[in-house]
């Protein structure tokens, strides 16, 4: 089986940041939300991975190189984004008609991931959400089987939306009705949409079995970055490195800390993530995820994501305050 991860997008929601470093990057809980998926992947058995880049494509390249050289890897461009129908179907001569698990690269979901694998038939991840809209809209029937893939439908049949986690053992006729989609230029909101494709096969004969999803952790946006931040810190507690200095510092946890951390003076947590090599002086973060090899002084953080080789300086004043007093530096 091959893994198949498109990480084409330009990441528009989560600018600035992704001006200067792609989505699959950004950092959460100590790893980055790359690292997350592919982590999950390989413990599953999966070795041979597909990364669908574009936009600071290099940048993704550099990392799977340096960390996971173990792992056979191949990188696909896709320069036009037209849709995740067109993106898989760019993987089709490095697939060769192999099983194939395709997950969108901005989002980590729990789910039984050996269970799927060594399902006797293709399989599809759902959760219910409130609002259907703006997703893959599964319908299933009594038997857990799914009838029918529509994306992103007016007046949704169910609540069951796909959550971008693909697991097709036929993967010839996965390319097939992307050609076929192609040939009658079928598009979804102008895009080639891999549920279209799922939805054709579906229509030849293909069963698909729907699994569910337990969590599933938005990485799309700002807001929806720091709450899964919080939630897998706390699901599955920090890493505070050996490798720093803390000086009359509190911490409190959970917290993620990597190494050659500098931190004076401060109280860090809860739920924060810190990169590499940050210096961080007479400052209180709470509930953010900061970069590496950024600097920051006499500051108050909440609830706030600070990039890379960033440098953050409040303003120091010195008081002397009698009785009856209202001070207002807003």
């Amino acid at each position: 089986m091959k893994a198949i991860i498109p990480v084409a997008g330009a990441g528009t929601k989560l600018r600035p940041h992704t001006y200067t470093q792609p989505k699959a990057l950004i950092p959460i809980a100590g790893k980055t939300i790359l690292s997350f998926i592919v982590d999950q992947l390989h413990e599953a058995g999966i070795n041979e991975f597909v990364f669908i880049v574009g936009y600071l494509g290099e940048k993704i390249q550099e990392y799977v190189h340096q960390e996971y050289p173990h792992l056979t890897t191949h990188f696909v461009y896709q320069n036009e984004r037209q849709g995740t129908g067109h993106a898989i179907e760019l993987t089709k001569d490095i697939i060769n008609n192999d099983e194939v698990f395709i997950t969108l690269g901005d989002t980590i979901c729990e789910f039984d991931i050996k269970e799927v694998i060594e399902s006797e038939c293709s399989m599809l991840g759902i959760k219910k959400v409130d609002d259907p809209r703006n997703f893959g809209v599964a319908s299933i029937n009594d038997e857990g089987f799914i009838e029918q893939v529509i994306e992103k439908p007016a007046i949704p049949k169910s609540n069951m939306a796909l959550v971008g986690l693909y697991k097709i053992k036929e993967s010839h006729v996965l390319f097939e009705c992307l050609h076929h989609i192609f040939s009658q230029d079928i598009k979804t909101q102008g895009d080639y949409s891999l549920t279209d494709a799922l939805d054709c096969m579906i229509n030849r004969g293909i069963k698909f079995k729907s699994f569910k999803v337990k969590n599933w952790f938005d990485c799309g946006k700002k807001e929806t970055l720091l709450e899964s931040n919080a939630i897998i810190l706390k699901k599955y507690g920090g890493n505070i490195q050996t490798d720093h200095q803390f000086n009359n510092t509190i911490i409190i946890p959970p917290v993620s800390i990597a190494s050659g951390c500098e931190i004076n003076n401060s109280i860090i947590g809860p739920y924060v993530t810190i990169g590499n090599n940050t210096k961080i002086d007479e400052s209180i973060v709470k509930n953010c995820i900061i970069g590496n090899f950024t600097t920051l002084n006499e500051v108050v953080l909440d609830n706030s994501l600070i990039g890379s080789d960033a440098c953050v300086k409040g303003l120091s004043r010195k008081l002397n305050i009698g009785d009856n007093t209202e001070l207002d530096f807003g």
